[in-house]
């Protein structure tokens, strides 16, 4: 049987969502239409569920059904071990990173000092182009790395949108789908 771990990027992130429907409660509601018919384990860990219901406010009756058909269960965490290798290649990834946001932060600065009077847009150019460099493509909260934790320890597919995740579970050696593959991927399994 297969399983997967899903990522609240694929009910939020328009890109992976529409598959589904663009309406967010309807979203959720063919996602779990074809999670019945479907011979599969789905999985989410306690922490994403948290914050997947914050954003989303699901009514009661939704929430039910969704915690019937995924599993709200979180990582092992202190029985799971990831290779020192891995987490030497994370920490220069961050240094790197550090030092881009730096040298953004830098030039916004000087930027801002030729100026006799400070633009806002100047503000707003450094925190897009800072959370850029340092967030995109990392596995940047707690809530990422339980997602890529439970997926390595039931040795299940991740589903979701993040690229830091799927980024740092590609290097971990767990299973992949593409996200937006998702509910084709889920017909097809209804139909075995």
């Amino acid at each position: 049987m297969r399983r997967f771990v899903l990522d609240t990027s694929l009910f939020t992130n328009p890109d992976t969502m529409e598959q589904f429907s663009a309406d967010p409660m309807e979203c959720v509601r063919v996602f779990l239409t074809l999670a019945r018919r479907t011979p599969t384990e789905f999985y989410m860990p306690l922490s994403v569920y948290e914050e997947f219901m914050r954003v989303r406010e699901l009514p009661e009756d939704l929430a039910a059904d969704f915690e019937t058909e995924v599993w709200v269960r979180s990582p092992r965490r202190f029985q799971l071990t990831i290779p020192a290798d891995v987490l030497y290649e994370f920490i220069n990834e961050v240094r790197e990173r550090i030092d881009r946001g730096l040298r953004i932060a830098e030039e916004h600065t000087k930027r801002a000092g030729e100026l006799a009077k400070m633009r806002p847009e100047i503000i707003t150019e450094l925190r897009e182009s800072f959370r850029s460099a340092m967030r995109k493509g990392l596995l940047d909260s707690r809530e990422d790395v339980d997602v890529v934790l439970l997926a390595m320890e039931l040795d299940a597919e991740l589903a979701t949108a993040d690229q830091g995740m799927r980024k740092f579970a590609n290097r971990v050696g767990v299973k992949l789908v593409t996200p937006e593959y998702l509910r084709r991927i889920m017909e097809n399994l209804g139909q075995g």
